[in-house]
C-alpha cells in the first residue's frame, strides 16, 4: 500500500512539474489592454508613451539615453500594430513603441 501511495504521489509530481513550465510559458498574447501611465506599475517603473518625456531629474531615469524606446528594447514584443506591442514586464499589456521605462534593455 505505502509503495502504491508514493507512485502515485510521484505521478502527481510528474503531473504538475510538466502543468506548471506551460501554464507559465504558454501565455497567449492576444487582445490585450494598452498600459496608460496612471496605471501602478507604469508609475513604478517610470514608464511613459513618448520618450522625449522621461524626466530625467528622477535618479530612477539617470540611466535614460536618446534613441532608446520599448521598440529597440528586449522585453518589447512586436504585434500586428506598428506603434503598440505587448511587454513582458507590464504583464504583458500594451505599449507604446516610442514609449520608454526604468527597465528598458537593449535589444540583442
Amino acid at each position: 500500500m505505502m509503495k502504491l501511495l508514493l507512485n502515485s504521489r510521484r505521478s502527481i509530481l510528474k503531473v504538475f512539474s510538466a502543468i506548471i513550465p506551460v501554464s507559465l510559458f504558454g501565455h497567449n498574447v492576444v487582445a490585450q489592454d494598452r498600459i496608460t501611465e496612471e496605471d501602478q506599475m507604469a508609475k513604478m517603473f517610470l514608464y511613459v508613451h513618448d520618450a522625449a518625456d522621461v524626466d530625467t531629474s528622477n535618479p530612477m531615469a539617470a540611466r535614460f539615453k536618446p534613441g532608446q524606446n520599448c521598440a529597440n528594447c528586449m522585453l518589447f514584443q512586436t504585434s500586428e500594430d506598428p506603434e503598440w506591442g505587448p511587454c513582458s514586464i507590464f504583464q504583458y499589456k500594451l505599449v507604446n513603441a516610442k514609449g520608454w521605462c526604468s527597465v528598458w534593455a537593449l535589444k540583442s
